[in-house]
């Protein structure tokens, strides 16, 4: 029995140890380690976001003119009120079919260095020209 108290109150003492520091009105703070910040190289990439809304056979923007770097995430979120395609004029190409609705989300990126047209084929409209350096 004296060792099942002893044991009991060895295993108090370490979980009181880890539980963190009590404050005045009794909570506990905890102290975790802070994880080391990312170098550049380790980051994730800036994604580059365009929005888009189509309406009564309006888009906006049309022919915005935007830069990104090779393999960049870019995300073209859509709000429609007509179904449509996306297309994506790079390399590799990329095709994304729009619904009606709001809230849509396409993602991509772009392999080579050059202007990258984005297009909508019913609406026959550039949403934006990507220069991908």
């Amino acid at each position: 029995m004296s060792r099942l108290l002893a044991v009991a109150a060895a295993a108090a003492i370490l979980l009181a140890g880890c539980g963190g520091d009590k404050n005045a009105d009794g909570t506990t703070t905890s102290n975790p380690t802070a994880a080391p910040a990312m170098t550049d190289d380790q980051a994730p990439p800036q994604r580059l976001v365009v929005d888009v809304t189509i309406k009564g056979g309006r888009v906006t923007p049309t022919n915005e003119q935007l830069t990104a770097t090779v393999r960049q995430p870019i995300v073209i979120r859509v709000d429609s009120d007509t179904a449509d395609e996306l297309h994506v004029h790079s390399t590799p190409e990329h095709s994304f079919p729009i619904a009606v609705g709001p809230e849509q989300s396409f993602q991509f990126s772009v392999d080579m260095p050059g202007r990258v047209d984005v297009e909508l084929h019913a609406l026959d409209k550039t949403v934006a020209t990507i220069a991908v350096q």
